[in-house]
């Protein structure tokens, strides 16, 4: 599977976000430009959203099972109205708003945590019903070095923040093509 995406699907996926996203404030039908194959590739991405350079809404889908395109539709509206950690968002709020996309590589398990390249890999964690996810850039804005961005990881998947260390808990890396709007 191609990590590959040129300038142009770029551009084409964040229009697609901002017009899901934008349709859904206006309470109008969306009109999504026109789609080359390469984004029909199914592909796991997440949408963040941020307002004043804060984050506004984070979602996304990790599996490959849906289109692209699909995915990041879904995600861009999910980020926006279905983030239990923000209210929905308002008209008011839309202008302020960048979008950023993180399209995902497979999952790779990690035998040596050791491996895990702060800014390069995101990570998963898991154990038993439980799971976390952390994108890679997020360790690099946040200033975390391998073992706090696990710890957080483990956090986020309600788990202790050393859990990580456990041979019960299993974890995994993937790489992403990370893309924005231009900030102003």
């Amino acid at each position: 599977m191609s990590m590959t995406l040129s300038a142009q699907d770029q551009l084409v996926l964040l229009q697609v976000a901002r017009e899901a996203i934008g349709a859904r404030l206006a309470r109008r039908p969306a009109v999504f430009p026109r789609v080359p194959p390469s984004l029909e590739e199914m592909r796991g991405a997440f949408v963040t959203l941020k307002a004043h350079g804060e984050l506004r809404g984070c979602i996304g889908h990790i599996s490959a099972c849906r289109p692209l395109v699909e995915t990041v539709k879904d995600a861009a509206v999910s980020s926006a109205f279905n983030d239990p950690r923000f209210p929905p968002l308002t008209p008011s709020e839309w202008p302020d708003v960048k979008i950023e996309i993180s399209v995902l590589s497979a999952f790779e398990p990690v035998a040596d945590p050791s491996g895990i390249a702060v800014g390069v890999h995101g990570i998963m964690v898991r154990c038993g019903y439980r799971s976390g996810l952390l994108l890679p850039q997020v360790a690099t804005e946040q200033g975390w070095d391998r073992e706090t961005f696990l710890s957080h990881a483990c956090r986020k998947a309600g788990l202790t923040p050393d859990a990580w260390r456990g041979p019960e808990t299993q974890i995994e890396t993937f790489t992403a093509t990370v893309f924005h709007e231009p900030q102003e």
